[in-house]
């Protein structure tokens, strides 16, 4: 691969590797592929899927990632050189690297003769012949190559020829890319940048890369001086997650590589994503959003009353350092009416709403937004809950027809004996087209026993249901102080093979968080039922 234009930096996401490594962080299957598709829909070009060979969960990823259409990502599988006493087409890790079947690949190696000698327990030659011979045999099989120096910086403190040395080898091998990795995250942004610059003058005309750590809160900071001192591939994770503190957060890199730089990551107009981006991967890990997170985080553009305030009136550069919009967020000081329209205006227009933002008087949109004042005030999030979104708009401005009424629905959930397990059982009463309706589901927990008995009573006046599969659910604890009387979020996520959309409930009790975020699901399937029955109509 040959190096990029001077300015043009490419983004290397870890966040289904090194970020799934973080304290509290797992993603569901169905989550992976869904975040592929964010950062695809988004432009990042790499992400790292997970650790070849290492599990069952990361390889059943590869698999399922090979049967999805992308328009421009390339899915990265990770591992390292071969073994000691191990030859090269013989190593497991190595092999495993094949049977991901992706199209790139990363592999580590070490770079700090201490780590050589004390962890792989060999001599630096034999160090140096596992990473030319693991590149080579990885590249005679046609892959696209990184190469992660690993503890490069360390190394290069250590035995700063050694260390290079490890990088003419990598190179020499056929690597696509040379990635330097601080990956104890303990160096300063000016020594790295200096290091860096030499690097790119030993071995000029190859990509390199940058992975930093945040262990001394320098991540992104280190991120930025890489960049500018010539490396191109910059890698990290969304929202920071990552080992121990963390790895660079590349939701505060790319917008300010592409922002106070110019280096142009990814569209203007897709740069106005990064806070849902953010939020929606929170959502994925069942994670708490960063209040202070720089870019996207709710503080961001906050404003208290007082000479703040006054200034931004006046100008908003006066206290804002760029337009939150620039990054989908908003400045909030006192939420006024112009600035809240252009946010309900925005999401309408994102969501793919049947009302056109333009068309709707200024009379609807204030309707609009203090229905979804009130329900964010009584904790829902509809950043990953779009289908809930447009419900909600529908009943703010008196269009919402139900297609059915609930007269009462009941879960009980049984076990019997020590080792039986658990059972749940709901009964479900509704009124149907003037028809009344009583069903009984079965399953094994009571979300499940709820799903049934809705689809059952609901199935003969409405078919298109059948095709409805929950895909994810996601519990949130809204305020853990509350202990067990604490209000909890809970976020599904639909589809019907064809689209997929999320939904939201809130309640202190899980099962009516549940039945409200189920009962947004199968209406949103049906709202093109009620569009076409409106149509007739007229």
């Amino acid at each position: 691969m040959s190096s990029p234009p001077s300015d043009t930096p490419l983004i290397y996401d870890s966040t289904l590797r090194d970020g799934a490594q973080a304290l509290g962080i797992t993603f569901s299957q169905t989550g992976k592929i869904r975040f592929a598709h964010l950062l695809d829909q988004f432009g990042i070009p790499y992400l790292e899927g997970g650790f070849a060979g290492s599990n069952d969960r990361d390889m059943q990823f590869f698999r399922d990632a090979a049967k999805e259409q992308f328009s421009q990502i390339k899915i990265v599988s990770f591992g390292s050189t071969r073994r000691v006493g191990v030859k090269v087409a013989e190593d497991p890790f190595l092999q495993a690297l094949l049977r991901a079947g992706t199209p790139a690949v990363a592999i580590y190696g070490k770079a700090a003769p201490l780590h050589v000698r004390e962890v792989l327990r060999t001599d630096l030659d034999e160090n140096l012949d596992l990473i030319s011979e693991s590149i080579a045999f990885l590249k005679e099989h046609g892959l696209e190559v990184h190469f992660d120096a690993e503890h490069f910086f360390d190394g290069y403190k250590e035995d700063s020829e050694y260390a290079l040395k490890v990088l003419h080898r990598a190179q020499e091998a056929g690597a696509d890319s040379l990635v330097l990795c601080d990956t104890n995250g303990g160096m300063l942004p000016r020594r790295l940048g200096a290091i860096v610059e030499r690097v790119r003058r030993e071995l000029p005309g190859i990509l390199l890369g940058i992975h930093p750590h945040n262990d001394c809160g320098m991540g992104v900071a280190n991120a930025i001086e890489g960049y500018m001192a010539g490396a191109r591939m910059i890698q990290g994770c969304f929202n920071g997650y990552g080992e121990r503190t963390g790895n660079a957060n590349l939701t505060t890199i790319i917008p300010t590589l592409q922002l106070k730089l110019g280096a142009m990551v990814t569209t203007p107009e897709k740069l106005t994503m990064l806070r849902s981006l953010s939020r929606a991967v929170d959502d994925l890990v069942n994670q708490t959003p960063d209040l202070r997170a720089p870019y996207v985080g709710d503080a961001a553009f906050a404003h208290k009353a007082g000479a703040h305030v006054s200034g931004i009136r006046h100008n908003p550069s006066s206290f804002e350092h760029c337009p939150p919009e620039a990054v989908g967020n908003r400045r909030n000081v006192l939420l006024s009416e112009l600035s809240g329209a252009s946010n309900v205006l925005y999401r309408l227009k994102q969501s793919g709403s049947e009302f056109n933002p333009d068309s709707l008087s200024k009379d609807a949109v204030k309707r609009i937004l203090a229905s979804l004042k009130d329900r964010e005030g009584a904790g829902y999030s509809f950043e990953s809950a779009d289908a809930s979104f447009r419900i909600l708009v529908q009943k703010a401005l008196g269009e919402h027809q139900p297609f059915f009424e609930l007269e009462s629905f009941r879960v009980t959930v049984e076990r019997r004996g020590t080792d039986a397990q658990c059972l749940s059982e709901a009964t479900v009463k509704l009124r149907v087209k003037g028809q009344t309706e009583l069903t009984v589901g079965e399953g094994v927990g009571p979300v499940e026993a709820l799903d049934m008995a809705l689809r059952k009573a609901l199935s003969k006046f409405y078919p298109e249901i059948a095709k409805i599969v929950l895909t994810d659910f996601r519990v949130r604890i809204l305020d853990p102080r509350e202990a067990t009387n604490a209000t909890t979020r809970v976020l599904i996520e639909s589809t019907d093979g064809t689209a997929s959309w999320g939904t939201v409930g809130v309640s202190p009790n899980i099962i009516e968080a549940s039945w409200q975020a189920l009962l947004d699901s199968i209406e949103y399937k049906l709202l093109p039922r009620a569009a076409k029955s409106a149509e007739s109509d007229r």
